[in-house]
């Protein structure tokens, strides 16, 4: 940690006060204090990731070295933690001649190993080292792909920031890297007591901080940023140093510029390896990605390592830079043209691209959902040539305004699919179209329904529509809808790519001859999912409707809509107003199930259901069923296992005679139904005197309640 000021240090030596201040003023002392645990927490929050105190407690002691300056104008310095957050906005920027010019490395676009080989053959070669000599020593590290800053320190506190710009001249931005809560304002150790110091590394921005930036963007209606380095860039470019306050950047330091040379209190280093360790212990935060490496074989293998580890890293990287660690080389290499000799950047393939939008596609995914696709012009990106990118939904399409005609930049980062990120400049005359989501779907014709508050459009012909078949299907046999047990996800990939089944009323006319053969389906087994389709004929409403797999009905929306209605003819001719008569249906939900069942394809499916033989009981609804239903209000509790019916089945045949099922039992229960192993809910029910019913019971009970459509058999397969 960086010692406090001293009111008696001389001026050079970074007294920024206006005049000298007692020692023994207490509140000056408390400033003190404050500043230096301010500065500690703040290394420990932003460089090491370890933060010691809670964000409340930093708050607290920010708040009252706030208060102090606030008394004490006079004692308010540029390194002082206050002064990270915003100033007033700036006229322009001011031009800072860098002493030490910021000069770019020569960039090797060939991504094979042999580039790492070659560049250390030269090396090698300049050195005069000889084949038996031993290798060169390297540094190697990422290339991060942000902005480059440098960063001026006088006796350990930031006077000066300015951006590369033409290498010999940037622009101060000084007020706007204060912002960054990674660069330090105080130096620790001994980068406190060195006059003149420049740090040189990356402003950048991480990529969770970039969609996080993006979607808050998307929530003001405001423009999104194209990528991470242009983001960190325009941040660090603002007039108004609030703004880059408001942006979540980073930094990374990796090298110095202009520095006191040791006669004058400068530091003394052998290697570069010994640089990046001094700017840690200064303060700053370096990458632990940087990696010693001997000889030219040890950069290929790094090159290639970091290239596997690319797209899972939080950060941005275009490639990995390879220095001569000795610094002593370096200086013998020295420079040619406007590039150091000793150091190169080795690039990866480019995630971004430029190509044209030949047609926008829209895709069915197996939900349901429409994607708008761009169809492009082949281009090689990101390692692979790329044909196909995606435009997420329609606000997307409309936001970014991508036309068939433009050219577009296109990002692909590994296994993630390619997106198009923006339209490139100049944009063409006259322009194509404005893309529209089309409102029948391209796969089946069902309608495409978009719900209020949704930014994704569906195809509303779940049960016919050959893009959702899989998933219709198994949703269609879980256990808590038809209960078709073996019917799974491979299984279901076989009959629907062996075009078997084309829908879940094909799962019905199924024989033994269509599963024998397939993959794991032996004779056995292929009887044992036959058996389960043939027992999952007989149902209840609820379990039905749910299985039908209608946006917004799960199984408690399914029971109520069966209880409510009774039929299912009922349900399917019932209209807006009537569905909302039921107990928790809102407008979306009704309107979801009124668009469902408005579908022929979805009415054909349920009528080939129907006449496969599946079947449930019925009645004329809740009105009807409150007067002659015997189980309309009573209350029942299940506890334990029943040797053949499920809980959920049980509870399904109870609510569609018109019973409660609670899950506690108390004086106004009437029935507790109990199974083997049935717990304190059994002993309580004895205690409070409640009719105890075993399966068989509930079976007669239920019998009872609807003779003409008795529920029979067992749902456990």
């Amino acid at each position: 940690m960086a010692a406090p000021y001293s009111a008696s240090a001389p001026a050079e030596q970074g007294d920024l006060f206006a005049a000298a201040t007692p020692a023994s003023d207490p509140e000056w002392q408390r400033l003190q204090a404050l500043r230096q645990a301010l500065h500690h927490h703040a290394w420990r929050y932003y460089v090491l990731d370890d933060p010691e105190i809670p964000d409340a407690e930093y708050d607290r002691l920010f708040a009252e070295l706030r208060e102090l300056e606030a008394r004490h104008p006079q004692w308010v310095t540029p390194d002082s933690p206050t002064q990270r957050v915003g100033g007033q906005p700036l006229q322009g920027f001011a031009p800072v001649r860098h002493a030490v010019p910021m000069l770019s490395i020569r960039t090797e676009t060939d991504t094979e190993p042999a580039a790492a080989l070659a560049f250390d053959a030269r090396i090698r070669k300049d050195l005069g080292l000889g084949p038996d000599e031993p290798p060169v020593l390297y540094v190697a590290e990422p290339k991060f792909d942000g902005l480059a800053i440098g960063l001026r320190y006088e006796y350990g506190v930031l006077v000066c920031a300015a951006t590369r710009g033409d290498g010999e001249t940037g622009e101060d931005v000084t007020p706007n890297i204060r912002t960054i809560g990674q660069i330090p304002l105080r130096l620790q150790g001994e980068g406190a007591r060195v006059p003149k110091l420049e740090v040189r590394g990356e402003v950048y921005m991480r990529r969770d901080d970039f969609e996080a930036l993006n979607a808050r963007q998307r929530e003001r209606g405001d423009k999104t940023f194209v990528n991470p380095r242009n983001a960190a860039a325009g941040a660090v470019r603002q007039l108004d140093p609030r703004i880059t306050a408001s942006r979540p950047l980073s930094f990374f330091a990796y090298g110095l510029g202009e520095v006191s040379p040791p006669a004058e209190g400068g530091p003394a280093f052998e290697t570069h390896w010994d640089v990046l360790q001094a700017l840690r212990g200064w303060g700053f935060p370096v990458t632990d990605l940087a990696r010693r490496c001997a000889g030219g074989e040890a950069l290929a293998a790094y090159h290639r390592d970091m290239g596997a580890q690319r797209d899972a890293l939080p950060f941005d990287i275009d490639g990995v830079v390879y220095k001569v660690d000795r610094l002593d080389w370096q200086r013998t290499l020295g420079f040619v043209t406007r590039e150091p000799r000793w150091a190169i950047a080795h690039k990866y393939p480019a995630q971004e691209q430029l190509t044209r939008v030949l047609a926008i596609d829209v895709q069915v995914g197996r939900t349901g959902k429409l994607t708008p696709v761009a169809r492009l012009e082949p281009v090689f990106v990101g390692g692979v040539t790329v044909t196909h990118a995606t435009l997420h939904n329609a606000d997307e399409v409309a936001r970014k305004d991508v036309r068939v005609g433009d050219t577009v930049i296109v990002r692909r980062a590994g296994d993630v699919i390619p997106e198009v990120v923006a339209v490139a400049p100049p944009l063409p005359e006259p322009r194509g179209p404005a893309f529209a989501m089309p409102t029948s779907c391209p796969v089946c014709g069902s309608a495409v329904v978009r719900e209020p508050g949704e930014v994704d459009h569906r195809c509303s012909g779940g049960l016919y529509c050959p893009a959702q078949r899989k998933q219709a299907i198994l949703h269609f046999a879980q256990r808590r809808a038809m209960d078709i047990e073996g019917l799974g996800e491979k299984l279901v990939d076989q009959l629907v790519d062996g075009q078997i089944v084309r829908g879940v009323a094909d799962l019905y006319r199924l024989g033994l001859s269509s599963l024998v053969g397939l993959e794991r389906m032996a004779e056995k087994s292929a009887s044992n999912v036959l058996a389960a389709i043939e027992a999952s004929k007989s149902t209840t409403l609820a379990r039905f409707l749910f299985a039908l797999g209608i946006r917004h009905v799960g199984e408690r929306t399914a029971r109520d809509l069966a209880r409510h209605f009774g039929r299912l003819d009922a349900i399917m001719d019932a209209s807006v107003e009537q569905l909302l008569q039921v107990p928790d249906v809102g407008p979306v939900v009704a309107q979801s199930i009124h668009t469902f069942f408005a579908q022929p394809h979805n009415r054909e499916v349920v009528e080939q259901l129907r006449a496969s033989g599946v079947h449930w009981p019925e009645h004329e609804g809740a009105a009807a069923e409150a007067a002659a239903a015997p189980l309309a209000g009573k209350t029942f509790v299940l506890t334990g296992t029943l040797p053949n019916w499920s809980r959920e089945h049980a509870t399904a045949l109870i609510e569609a005679a018109g019973g409660k099922v609670s899950g506690a039992v108390s004086r106004k229960t009437d029935y507790v139904v109990a199974g083997e192993a049935a717990g304190s809910k059994l002993d309580k029910a004895r205690a409070l005197g409640v009719t105890i019913l075993d399966e068989a019971g509930l079976r007669a009970l239920l019998q009872e309640a609807n003779p003409v459509n008795p529920e029979s058999g067992s749902d456990r397969g």
